[in-house]
């Protein structure tokens, strides 16, 4: 098996995914127009021919601007070596990505969680409306509390004027005269006051019946499933009319009407002519009827008193049921639909990992062909030719590395010929022929 060098491998595998990540980011280009058509659908308004237009022209237009930008960012990002020059890119595609969040994934996240953030909506504002509802009603029923210290005072008085009339108790003369009569008075004041307070009870329960009956059919629009406009249109219909019971509640207090018949009683407070026979009968019934004054002035001073602490209690404000859309309230209750936006938003910028993958191997790409830059482009018949004349300049005795020859070894000195040998060449008839300084150009030699 032949191998390959490293940046050679890098550069082939890219080339072989370049038709998957055209794919993959044309894709995802139309998934985000898809939910981007969803999304502005449900905030435009308008005709429906309008709206379907609309929403189409805008969400071709996404996925165009998309498919464009990351096509440039995978095209240029990778290329581009110097450290200012890739920042300036970076600084680019951070402010493309704002841009593509601005104009996509927010609706993408409207249209992903959309029905559920108007559901949040309604759940929100029925726990208002809940809270309110029992605050009024609390109210209504804190006015309930005075009826006990009414009821003892009516007892009291009541009470008093019957052991007058049959011991004289008070005056120590038995019979009905004005103490008795101004005793009944009282006693039938405060049971006036009783009857009010014990009439507005059976108001108030009704009331709040008719309250939680508006908020049983509330919490069913809320959590019933289908399409969330109707829901929310019956929802906006069940709120006016929960808005107007509260009201109701809040103005069926008698505190109010306590405290002006407490003040009443003290201010408008009328005692009888004695009517006794006697100087001293009618004295006595004088001094009673001051001590009946001074007792029902100080009961007046409890029951406003009582009344004033129920009055400072704070009024249920009144609310209103703001309808939103699906992209105002995934907007608003944005924390409870974080995975939503997280979808939303990877479906737009995913690009931006194959744009660092890409950025990375192509780094690395010249990295491993910075050593290799030459050998890369040679061809066979040019490693053949360079390994022959490597095995030439081996021959020839010349240093591969540094292209001079190699030092020749010390020849050995040659031994003196003995002297009868000497004398035989001389003597020698036959002169010898040097062949091997005869080259092979040479011609032929003459005979």
């Amino acid at each position: 098996m032949q191998l390959k060098p490293n940046a050679y491998r890098l550069n082939e595998t890219v080339k072989g995914v370049e038709t998957m990540t055209r794919f993959a980011l044309a894709v995802l280009a139309l998934a985000s127009g898809v939910y981007t058509y969803l999304g502005v659908r449900g905030i435009l308004d308008g005709s429906a021919t309008f709206v379907f237009f609309a929403a189409i022209i805008y969400s071709a237009a996404v996925s165009v601007a998309i498919y464009a930008f990351w096509s440039f960012m995978l095209r240029f990002v990778p290329l581009v070596t110097s450290g200012v020059q890739r920042m300036a890119l970076f600084a680019t595609m951070a402010i493309g990505c704002a841009m593509i969040m601005a104009m996509s994934s927010w609706l993408n996240a409207a249209a992903l969680a959309g029905s559920a953030a108007t559901e949040q909506h309604m759940a929100v504002t029925l726990q208002g409306y809940a809270e309110d509802l029992d605050q009024a009603h609390a109210n209504a029923l804190a006015s309930q509390s005075l009826l006990p210290d009414v009821q003892r005072a009516a007892e009291r008085f009541t009470g008093l004027a019957n052991d007058e009339r049959e011991s004289g108790a008070l005056t120590g003369t038995t019979g009905s005269g004005s103490v008795v009569q101004l005793l009944t008075q009282m006693g039938t004041q405060m049971n006036q006051l009783a009857t009010t307070i014990t009439g507005s009870r059976e108001e108030v329960a009704l009331l709040f019946d008719q309250g939680s009956a508006r908020l049983a059919t509330m919490r069913e629009l809320v959590s019933t499933p289908g399409a969330i406009e109707p829901r929310a249109d019956s929802f906006q219909a069940e709120a006016v009319q929960l808005s107007a019971v509260i009201a109701a509640l809040q103005q069926t207090g008698v505190a109010a009407s306590v405290k002006r018949a407490s003040a009443d009683l003290s201010a408008g407070f009328i005692a009888p002519v004695a009517d006794g026979g006697s100087a001293d009968l009618a004295n006595r019934q004088d001094r009673v009827m001051e001590t009946v004054r001074a007792s029902v002035a100080a009961q007046s001073a409890a029951l406003t008193a009582a009344a004033d602490e129920i009055l400072a209690t704070p009024a249920v404000e009144q609310r209103r049921y703001v309808p939103l859309s699906s992209a105002e309230a995934v907007l608003r209750y944005w924390q409870d639909f974080i995975p939503s936006w997280a979808g939303a938003i990877s479906i737009d910028l995913l690009p931006v990992v194959l744009v660092l993958v890409l950025m990375i191997v192509n780094d690395a790409m010249r990295r491993d062909s910075e050593s290799l830059e030459e050998a890369e482009n040679i061809t066979a018949a040019e490693m053949l030719r360079a390994m022959a004349l490597y095995r030439q300049m081996e021959a020839a005795g010349i240093d591969v590395a540094s292209g001079k020859p190699l030092a020749a070894p010390a020849a050995p000195e040659p031994a003196e010929a003995p002297p009868d040998v000497e004398t035989a060449a001389e003597d020698a008839t036959v002169t010898p022929i040097d062949a091997a300084q005869r080259k092979r150009t040479d011609g032929p030699r003459p005979a």
